[in-house]
């Protein structure tokens, strides 16, 4: 299994993820138009993505799903409730082309098994989604604002990890934002702060673990070189070996394999 990171941050995000069968998008966060340019930077054409499985409902994870699923005939898979929110958003979608997921349920996709599971963050009904192919798993979880045990029992023995690291609690509480909206941010439905997402590393991490990807980092309250030192610290304290990548909001990740 393969996954690249097209796009990942406040303002977009989409992850390309293929097996020998599958090739499949989680979110379309981006223009339909930037997320064909990041494709086709590494050589797939949109004509070849098969479904697009969509964690909740906020623009920022949405903005191209409609455009894409009509110009290129794909389905897409969400939450009834995440439907019921994101059929205004979206654009008008063939009733065939809409699939309903339930948390919990394993989804057989040709060769791989996509299983969504809940998350805390002000949505409807957001999901992480955990992607497995010849035993090995991958986990998405972007907006969350707290990890709980049912997350760390759902993502303690993945190969590859994409995990939210949206913001530095200090350099939201110092900005311009109304407190309304700090409130949200540092809340348990808001997003998940570099230190916590550091400590839940520790939590989940487990010997099969090769790689994670840093994502949805804030524009205003996060810098990447921040995010990755936090990271790298506590795992050094820890004796914890992994590869740390820093996803970017406008550039595609390396592609990383398990």
């Amino acid at each position: 299994m393969k996954l690249c990171t097209i796009a990942s941050g406040s303002t977009g995000n989409c992850t390309y993820v293929r097996t020998d069968k599958s090739k499949i998008l989680i979110d379309v966060g981006i223009s339909g138009k930037k997320a064909y340019q990041g494709l086709d930077k590494i050589g797939v054409s949109p004509l070849d993505i098969q479904a697009i499985f969509i964690t909740h409902e906020h623009l920022d994870h949405i903005r191209g799903a409609g455009v894409f699923s009509r110009k290129y005939n794909i389905p897409i898979f969400a939450t009834y409730k995440t439907w019921q929110v994101i059929n205004t958003k979206i654009g008008k979608i063939e009733t065939f082309n809409k699939k309903i997921i339930e948390v919990n349920d394993l989804i057989i996709w040709k060769d791989l098994t996509i299983k969504a599971f809940k998350i805390n963050h002000d949505a409807v009904d957001p999901v992480g989604f955990i992607l497995e192919h010849n035993n090995k798993k991958v986990g998405i979880l972007t907006d969350v604002g707290e990890v709980d045990t049912a997350i760390i029992k759902e993502l303690q023995d993945c190969n590859g990890l994409v995990l939210e690291f949206n913001h530095d609690e200090n350099m939201v509480l110092a900005c311009k934002y109304p407190y309304k909206i700090k409130r949200r941010i540092l809340g348990r439905y808001g997003h998940l702060c570099n230190d916590k997402a550091a400590k839940f590393l520790i939590d989940i991490y487990n010997k099969k673990l090769e790689w994670v990807v840093l994502a949805h980092l804030s524009n205003d309250n996060n810098v990447p070189e921040l995010a990755y030192i936090t990271a790298k610290t506590l795992l050094d304290i820890n004796n914890i070996s992994l590869i740390l990548h820093v996803a970017k909001k406008e550039e595609n990740s390396p592609i990383f394999s398990v």
